[in-house]
Formats: C-alpha cells, structure tokens, sequence
C-alpha cells in the first residue's frame, strides 16, 4: 500500500464487552487491508481481550487509558460485566472522566478518523476542535436505531416520546409495517436509560450527542439483511450512513488447547449429534432468582442434554448470588453442565453435538450462532435485547419463550416446550431451516471484505485534507 494512502484510526469502545469485541473484530479487517489502529481501552481491558494474530499486532496498538477513581465504583472495576447493574451508572461516570487523558492522546497522536460509541457523548465535538474526522460506531443492529429515532427524539428536543408507554409499538417514523417494539417488562427494566442517572447523563442523550457531533455514521449490518431500517436511518440522521458487514466473531488459535475447553470439549464429544441445548446470557445479562430457578427446571422438564454457562454474579461485589434448585445437579447430573466460569461460547457453538442455543439475543451472541447454523431460543433481559428479539422472530429466526407481558415472568413449563419446539418438533422446522438460510447473509468472506474496502474508501477519500501530516503514520 502507497504510503499516503494508510490511515491512521482510532477506535473507542464502551467499557462492556458486547461493546468492545466487535469494535475488535472491526479493528482487526482494517489492520489487515495494511492500516493502522489504535484501540483505546482501560487497562484491565486491554488484558483481557483475545489475543491478536501475531502478523496484526503491530498494526494495532493496544492503548491503555487508566480510569478516575469514583466514589461508588468498585476498585479495578472497569467493566459492565465487574459490577453489578446498578453500579454501570458510576463506570460510565469514570468513562466520562477520560475527557482529558482522551484529549491528549488524540492531539500526541494525530489520527485521521475516531471511531466512537454510543456513550463518550462529549467525544465528537473535541474530534471536531482538533480537526479529526468522526463516525459514531453502534454495534446496535439498524432497527433498533430506527426505533429509537433522530439525534433530536434521543437527545429529547423534539417531544416525540414522553411516556414509556410510547415505546411499546413502532414509532410514527417507521413507514413500513414492523412488530419491532419493546414489551411492557422489556421497557420498565430498562426505564434508567431514559432518564439522567448517577453518571447524570441518560443514555439515549449519550446516544443522541454522539449522532449530532458525528461525521458519519456506521452500522453493524449489511443491507441485504434489513435494508428498509438502514434507508430510514438515512432520513433520520440526515448524514452518510455506512456499513461495515455483521462482523462475525474470529478467534486466534495458537495450537495450545486450553484445559478448560479441554474438559468441556470431552464432555461435548459424549453426546450425539445436534443433542445439546447451549445456554448462555452474555456478558451483562443476569437472570434474577426466580428466573434461574425456572430456566433450570426448564432444562430438567425438557430432557434434552444441556451446557449452561450461569452467571451467578456480576462481579465480586454483586451481592446477589445465584443459586440452582435444590437436587437440580444430582438429577440432571450426566446429562447436564451447569459451568460458572469462563467458557469458550464459539467453540461450543461450534461443536457438532450443539443443537441449539438459548440467548439473551445480544447481537454477538445471535451472529456467532448463526455462523454455526445453531436454531435460536429467546430469553431477552436488557438494553437492546428485546428490539433484536422482535427482528428475529418477525424473520422466523428465533422463537420466544412465553412471558407475562407485564413482569416478564414465565414457568419452567414454557421453557421445555419452547426448547423441545426449537430443538426437535416438527412445527419447530422452520427456525432450524432459516438459521441455515440466513448463514451465507452473515458470513460470508466476500460480502464483509467489500463492505470493509467500502468503509476505507470513504474515510481515505474524506479525512481532513488541511491536515498537513494527514495520511502518515505516527506514533
């Protein structure tokens, strides 16, 4: 590559790993097209992040950028998935106290783009002062962007919403018919996003800023998956609109079997093919107790064998810990993996006696099963979960579990079933045809490298040409 066309681009994930993986993935298909990356964390994040490919390392630079102490805020909590979900509205308030450190990384280092979240809503206007081009990057899928509306409805201005009652059906802007719209327990528990919080800024302000100081737009989608959101997007924000692919996960692997997946991979290779249900609610969602404790007879009252990854905490402080039915591990004992630790969730999804997966509908989760042809069973908790769930089930690629509309309460009962329908009833067919079908939309090497080249095109062609030292690279 001539030298005057690389880019230097930096990129600034949330501190939640839902956030900050495909934010990676994205880092990683611009390293290899020979551009360079500074990926800005805190410490203990860039710790924890998968290890790079050794031919990309030297293309991304790993930047760490230690968080302010906050009263409230547990010592070396620095993400989501450390805290329990009350306290997320003190790490965003030590997230905004990266203003200056942020500030004076970007005026060292001079980048010609910086790629940012929905919550450094103060980012795009010190990009702008410092004469760097800037694109807001959601990891959220196009509908639920267009549910939540302009810059102006996020940020308030404009009135369109003002109860919470107003997101429980498709919002006037939507011109075609859709389902996409959050139920009754989906939105009351989500009901702090709407308002100023301990960190004492909403989320949807957060959001709304970022979309009103951005250069363009990017989007964790590709238009031949839902086509009619991304072009209503375009009307909303009155900006480019970009696509940078669904962005499935990859995973290094430097030959060394790890001894945990060792274990469980042992275990897997017991069981016959498509036998298994994977339960698994990300990095932030966690069940409460009475919810773990029907998902659990659930699985028992199913018989179907099953590996559930449970997060009995969020974080050493959490102090709600959950706990299995009394017997649960005894009766289901052969049959059943209950795992309370790390696990490798795409190489479970990936193993051949994996039948199907019962997720939260986190967009990482829902790509990597489809990458794996794994028919999905839904249980949404939080954030933009219920939005993703309504997409798949309007596109026959996932089926909910029944709930109480209004608590969101539901029996072990209507888990079985549920798991039991996707997994092997005849009626359940179609959720188990369409994963197959949609595989090629969301995986496919040649559509997400042209979506790539695409995004370089436009950022190489539009970063700031008075920039006298636009287009070297610097460090």
């Amino acid at each position: 590559m001539v030298e005057d066309k690389k880019l230097h681009i930096v990129m600034f994930p949330w501190l939640a790993f839902g956030h900050i993986i495909p934010n990676l993935e994205l880092a990683k298909l611009i390293a290899e097209k020979g551009h360079l990356v500074s990926f800005v964390s805190s410490p203990r994040n860039i710790h924890r992040l998968p290890k790079l490919p050794p031919h990309l390392s030297p293309l991304i630079k790993l930047v760490k950028l230690p968080l302010t102490k906050v009263q409230n805020l547990p010592q070396d909590a620095e993400a989501t998935t450390d805290v329990p979900y009350n306290v997320v509205q003190f790490l965003k308030k030590a997230y905004d106290e990266l203003q200056q450190p942020m500030t004076r990384f970007l005026e060292s280092s001079k980048p010609d783009w910086i790629l940012y979240d929905f919550a450094p809503h103060w980012i795009g206007s010190i990009a702008s002062k410092l004469g760097i081009k800037s694109a807001f990057f959601s990891i959220f899928t196009a509908p639920f962007l267009g549910f939540m509306g302009s810059a102006s409805t996020l940020m308030g201005i404009d009135n369109s919403r003002t109860t919470l009652e107003d997101y429980l059906v498709p919002p006037p802007w939507v011109p075609f018919p859709t389902t996409v719209a959050f139920r009754h327990f989906e939105i009351m528990r989500i009901a702090d996003s709407f308002s100023d919080n301990d960190s004492g800024v909403s989320d949807t302000f957060r959001a709304g800023m970022c979309l009103q100081n951005c250069d363009i737009v990017l989007i964790r989608s590709c238009f031949e998956f839902e086509g009619e959101w991304i072009q209503l997007l375009e009307n909303l924000y009155k900006k480019p609109v970009l696509l940078v692919g669904q962005l499935p996960s990859t995973a290094y692997e430097d030959g060394k079997e790890n001894e945990t997946w060792q274990w469980m991979k042992d275990w897997l290779d017991k069981q016959n093919r498509g036998t298994v249900i994977y339960v698994a609610f990300g990095s932030e969602a966690k069940p409460s107790q009475d919810e773990a404790r029907e998902i659990a007879l659930g699985l028992e009252k199913s018989e179907l064998a099953f590996f559930w990854v449970l997060r009995t905490q969020r974080g050493p402080y959490d102090p709600e810990i959950l706990r299995l039915p009394e017997g649960f591990e005894e009766r289901t004992h052969g049959r059943g993996v209950v795992c309370t630790g790390w696990a490798p969730q795409l190489k479970i999804l990936g193993h051949e006696s994996v039948g199907g997966f019962l997720t939260h509908s986190g967009w990482t989760s829902v790509v990597e099963a489809i990458q794996n042809e794994k028919p999905l069973v839904l249980l949404t908790f939080l954030a933009d979960q219920g939005l993703n769930a309504r997409v798949l089930e309007e596109k026959k690629m996932g089926y909910s579990i029944p709930r109480n509309e209004r608590d969101g309460s539901f029996k072990s009962e209507s888990v079985a079933e549920s798991l039991r329908l996707v997994m092997v009833k005849e009626e359940g067919r179609i959720y188990r045809e369409k994963i197959k079908e949609m595989k090629d939309l969301f995986v496919n090497r040649e559509r997400q490298e042209e979506y790539v080249d695409g995004l370089l095109e436009y950022l190489r062609d539009h970063r700031n040409p008075k920039r006298e030292d636009a287009g070297c690279l610097r460090y």
